[in-house]
């Protein structure tokens, strides 16, 4: 029998102070059996990076790792054009390369301890592409996953390069560097 995925709700106070952006999202995430949590918190903070985009509140999280057609998150229009596609990890050159094609802006987000290697191996190859590549901090990311409890309220500024992620009983700071900015 196959494993479930886990529910979370989350209650997030969105002050996103580089864009002028204030907001309340709540947000169901499933956990997929074979993610880890730190994965699964960075999805939610780079939806709160992007919430700014979405005015008419259409982004949405995908199947994820369930479908490798698709990314972690993205904005289709009414109409279904597809304005982001947002990658979480560190995705093969071939499938960013057609993420590029059919989405107006690409973003990856890498996390983990092999961040920098995947970068180093991959930089030549992304370069040419019209893709948007940032790194948070893999030990911050972990910090922010101890915080997780099934059903949370956070309060998330966004400022710079830096997340604050204020919880009832504790805090935690997760900074992001860019490695590649360009647009499509």
């Amino acid at each position: 029998m196959a494993l479930k995925p886990t529910i979370y709700k989350f209650k997030l106070s969105v002050s996103d102070l580089n864009h002028n952006y204030f907001d309340t999202l709540n947000l169901t995430v499933a956990l997929h059996p074979s993610e880890t949590k730190e994965r699964m918190m960075v999805r939610v903070l780079v939806f709160c990076l992007h919430a700014y985009q979405d005015n008419q509140k259409l982004m949405s999280f995908t199947k994820g790792l369930s479908a490798i057609d698709e990314p972690d998150i993205w904005l289709r229009s009414l109409d279904d054009q597809l304005h982001l596609w947002i990658d979480v990890g560190e995705p093969s050159f071939e499938r960013i390369k057609k993420s590029c094609r059919v989405a107006q802006q690409t973003y990856v987000y890498s996390f983990n301890s092999k961040s920098k290697e995947w970068w180093k191996q991959s930089q030549k190859q992304f370069d040419n592409l019209p893709v948007n590549v940032l790194c948070f901090d893999w030990h911050e990311v972990q910090g922010l996953s101890e915080l997780l409890t099934r059903t949370m309220e956070l309060s998330i500024t966004l400022s710079d390069e830096s997340i604050f992620v204020a919880a009832a009983d504790s805090q935690v700071e997760v900074n992001w560097q860019t490695l590649q900015s360009k647009q499509n």
